[in-house]
């Protein structure tokens, strides 16, 4: 099995792209969504770290957020928490995708979690910054106060760039999309 990573910036469209590969795809941010909807450990851990901050289970984005920009450490340290629960999720996704002849591995902070190896086909989805924030101000529920956070959090477009094997101009475009993808399949499969 050889594991295609999609990193980009926040907004790129690594989601969409990993969809384009067609293979089975783990996707870190719905983990962790799912996480804080069903996973009473998880809550139980965070609630003990910020007891005046959490409610009741489920976990609400709203509190998080409070906690997050009350100290943006705080960011880190909610990532201490949920980063080894996801890291153990994304293993048992390898583990009954072992068979398979790709997988596609959509995590916001792969670099920065040090999941990369050797062997991974990293393919960097570059997109140019205005249309970015125009896609992600037509999100509902978005806050730029939030992404603004967690870009200081990550490595800088110019560093997972330099580290990728690939790259791939998004301009927002189905069909090119789809081109794109099409030829780096190519190249990896032969």
């Amino acid at each position: 099995m050889r594991r295609i990573a999609v990193v980009g910036d926040i907004g790129s469209g690594k989601t969409f792209f990993s969809k384009l590969f067609r293979f089975p795809v783990f996707n870190a941010d719905l983990v962790v969504s799912n996480l804080y909807q069903k996973d009473k450990f998880l809550f139980r851990k965070i609630k003990k770290k910020f007891p005046n901050k959490i409610s009741n289970f489920p976990l609400k984005k709203e509190e998080l957020l409070k906690i997050i920009f009350q100290k943006q450490k705080n960011l880190n340290v909610l990532g201490k928490i949920i980063h080894p629960i996801v890291r153990k999720k994304m293993k048992d996704f390898l583990k009954v995708n072992k068979k398979k002849r790709f997988v596609v591995l959509d995590v916001t902070l792969f670099f920065e979690n040090k999941l990369n190896t050797k062997k991974d086909i990293i393919v960097f989805i570059q997109a140019d910054k205005k249309k970015i924030n125009q896609k992600l101000n037509k999100r509902k529920n978005i806050n730029l106060k939030l992404i603004n956070i967690l870009r200081k959090n990550q490595f800088s477009s110019k560093l997972k760039k330099k580290r990728s094997t690939y790259i791939i101009k998004n301009n927002f475009v189905r069909n090119t999309a789809k081109k794109n993808v099409k030829l780096i399949l190519k190249k990896i499969i032969e």
